[in-house]
């Protein structure tokens, strides 16, 4: 009986942004379609390792391409795990993903036609694009283990409703046929076909086969024999030697592996063998995928066991911070029934994780060499790169070499200057590398702190993303070289200390504002760091900043109570006019803004801030009546 449904509301969305997001690669439907077949294959090979009835009637993986010119139609059949009428729902009737709606915000606002047929193959909803060039899509399928009467055909024409139908099917498997638009009949062409599979999926481990039409050699018979010949290579590129591999080819695996649409940016190719025999491919894509940040975004290698498929995002081995890596890892050493629970602890697993780990390091250190092309990367994973600061120990100093931040050195605020390009430029006689955390460029530039070293040339490192005041907490050491917060530590330079004589002259204002502040201040003390701002707020090295705390609060985090020590200028009039103020009100009135935007500037909150515009409209409004 004829079971007609409705899309999943996100399914509506998705199949509008991809008909109006490839009108012009239409034909990248033949690598989704035969990467789709590929995978069913593959999960059927790996999940007969447990249970041999998957495997009945299976021999050997294959795909094939059919054409009917009088209908009209493509279809691709394979001899994979099938589905059954609950697997036609959960994976044609709906998206059953997480980060749906934040994939849909983002592919909205993709600046490119590139960028949303990337996000598109990334999110893994390629079986719809091809609703691009078919007014009506046809699925036949029969799931392993069950009858040939135990068939389902899903049917939709992709605008709001498919149906779903009992049927029967002679093969476990399934064929997808498209019943092609008018505008879209040159898929039909054998030749467009070919060029198509062998651009996109020749390196598919299965083959994937095409008729040919063989006529008989009595010219007189009109008898035509059809045979079948593999389009595509069907060679583990892996296994291959590396200067007989083309860089399209390269490129060609990465996209099928990847369901990127875009090339990679660099790629690795490594046959180990002695104690341990394995391979790996692994690549490093172009751009970050959307969901990178996704706490459950899925990410890992393709895992082989001599040459045979066994799993699908492995991610033991590669460290979490270069969870963007794709690639294949094919094993001599596992066995064929490896499970996720073996692969926790394995030796071979470890092995092939600290090599995997090293050549991508290796790579990116080389890659650091143009700067410009580094730059682009470390746009896209710069903040993931620095989750190793705090994980992987073992590479510590690689990693440090890998990190790019902002500095005075250079005003454009964009992320170029390595930490040992900072050490190269020291002064002689320093002994620190200086930070400064802020929510932006210019926020840091602009901090009090920042006038000192301004003055006398000293370059400070300007940390602008979220992960970074996590990551200087782990990251306490460069090279000998301490890296200190400017906001943080007390100074100790020769020429910041107080005159004693000014330290008498203000020691009556310092005694009245820590009765005044009480609790608010660790101490309150002179500083001549300080050349056009009137206070600062300075806590202790490595305490938690008032930047951190404002985050963590906001993200509705527990923080400790903070008390910083209040630095004031002498030299300033605010504080020279706070000094004679005989008032006890007024008094107040200033101290209290004094020590308010103290806390604004280094980029902490006020539990009441329209307090301070109003002392500042109070303070303002009693000079003026002082004038009238």
């Amino acid at each position: 009986m004829a079971v007609k449904k409705a899309f999943q509301a996100e399914v509506n969305q998705v199949l509008q942004l991809i008909t109006h997001s490839m009108y012009s690669k239409p034909e990248v439907f033949i690598r989704e379609l035969i990467s789709n077949a590929s995978d069913a294959i593959e999960k059927r090979s790996f999940l007969g390792l447990e249970d041999a009835k998957m495997l009945e009637g299976f021999e050997k993986g294959a795909i094939y391409v059919h054409v009917d010119d009088k209908a009209g139609t493509l279809s691709f059949s394979d001899n994979g795990i099938g589905m059954d009428a609950d697997d036609l729902d959960l994976h044609l009737g709906t998206i059953a993903k997480s980060g749906t709606k934040a994939f849909i915000n983002s592919l909205k606002q993709a600046n490119s036609e590139q960028d949303k047929v990337s996000m598109i193959g990334q999110f893994g909803v390629g079986f719809y694009s091809a609703f691009v060039v078919a007014d009506k899509v046809s699925v036949l399928t029969r799931k392993a283990g069950l009858s040939k009467s135990d068939a389902f055909l899903w049917e939709s024409d992709g605008i709001s409703n498919y149906e779903v139908n009992p049927s029967e099917r002679d093969e476990v498997g399934t064929t997808v046929t498209l019943h092609l638009k008018e505008d879209h009949q040159e898929f039909l062409q054998d030749w467009q076909l070919r060029q198509n599979i062998t651009k996109y999926s020749d390196h598919i481990r299965c083959g994937v086969f095409m008729e040919k039409i063989v006529h008989q050699e009595d010219q007189e018979s009109t008898e035509k024999e059809v045979k079948y010949e593999q389009v595509n290579q069907g060679t583990a590129l892996w296994m291959k030697d590396r200067k007989d591999i083309k860089k399209e080819e390269y490129e060609s695996f990465y996209q099928h592996i990847s369901n990127d649409f875009e090339p990679p940016a660099d790629w690795i190719h490594k046959k180990v063998e002695g104690n341990y025999a394995y391979s790996m491919l692994l690549y490093l894509p172009k751009r970050a995928p959307f969901d990178l940040w996704h706490r459950d975004h899925s990410r890992g290698l393709k895992l082989y066991v001599q040459r045979v498929f066994i799993m699908d995002k492995v991610e033991q081995f590669l460290p979490n911070y270069l969870r963007f890596v794709r690639g294949v890892i094919d094993s001599n050493d596992l066995p064929l029934n490896v499970s996720r629970e073996i692969l926790q602890s394995n030796r071979v697993i470890d092995v092939i994780k600290q090599s995997a780990t090293k050549h991508v390091l290796d790579l990116l250190d080389k890659k650091a060499l143009d700067k410009e092309a580094y730059q682009e990367f470390w746009k896209q994973f710069g903040n993931v790169i620095k989750e190793g600061v705090g994980e992987d120990y073992q590479n510590q100093e690689k990693i440090q070499q890998l990190l790019r931040f902002s500095s005075t050195f250079d005003e454009s605020g964009k992320q170029t200057q390595s930490l040992a390009d900072y050490v190269s430029r020291m002064h002689e006689g320093q002994k620190d590398i200086f930070y400064v955390v802020a929510d932006g460029y210019s926020s840091g530039m602009f901090s009090p702190h920042m006038e000192y070293f301004k003055k006398k040339g000293i370059e400070v490192l300007v940390l602008t993303d979220r992960i970074d005041e996590w990551m200087i907490t782990r990251l306490s050491r460069f090279e000998e070289k301490n890296l200190v917060s400017i906001t943080q530590s007390k100074l100790d330079h020769d020429d910041l200390k107080v005159d004693d004589q000014v330290k008498a002259s203000m020691s009556d204002i310092i005694d009245r504002l820590k009765a005044y502040y009480k609790d608010r201040v660790k101490d309150v003390v002179l500083t001549k760091k300080l050349s056009q701002s009137p206070s600062c707020v300075v806590g202790e090295n490595h305490e938690m900043t008032l930047h951190l705390r404002r985050i963590l609060k906001d993200a509705g985090q527990p923080v400790p109570d903070f008390k910083p020590t209040l630095e004031l200028n002498p030299d300033h009039i605010m504080v020279k006019a706070l000094a004679n103020e005989q008032s006890e009100d007024l008094f107040a009135l200033i101290a209290d803004i004094l020590f308010d935007q103290s806390i604004i500037s280094e980029g902490g909150e006020l539990s009441e801030p329209g307090r301070l515009v109003q002392n500042y409209n109070k303070w303002i409004s009693i000079e003026l009546e002082k004038k009238v």
